[in-house]
């Protein structure tokens, strides 16, 4: 069943300079498995193309049930550089959040 994955997870957004991190957490422990077989480095780095213009990489938290994914080359320079609106990258959150991902039986 394929879903989009505001509808099985939440996603919190920080910054560091031009770095974005954004920590994708499951509403339910049991579509952990579905989240890291589904949301890849290689999928967010296509699905947030656009803005995000460097590498990303993913790190696996198994024990808290989290992804968490570093985007450089994010924030277009970064907060104090930037004039951009959205100049934390919170909106990164949301844009990841509208991913469609296939959810297992």
């Amino acid at each position: 069943m394929r879903v989009m994955l505001h509808e099985v997870a939440h996603c919190r957004a920080g910054d560091k300079g031009d770095t974005s991190i954004l920590s994708l957490f499951p509403f339910d422990d049991r579509h952990f498995a579905d989240l890291e077989r589904e949301v890849t480095a290689e999928r967010v780095r296509e699905h947030l193309a656009g803005q995000v213009r460097g590498e990303v990489a993913r790190y696996v938290l198994p024990k808290l049930c989290a992804l968490q994914f570093r985007c450089r080359q994010a924030l277009d320079g970064g907060v104090t550089t930037s004039l951009a609106l959205d100049t934390h990258g919170k909106g990164l959150s949301s844009r990841l959040l509208a991913m469609e991902i296939e959810l297992s039986g």
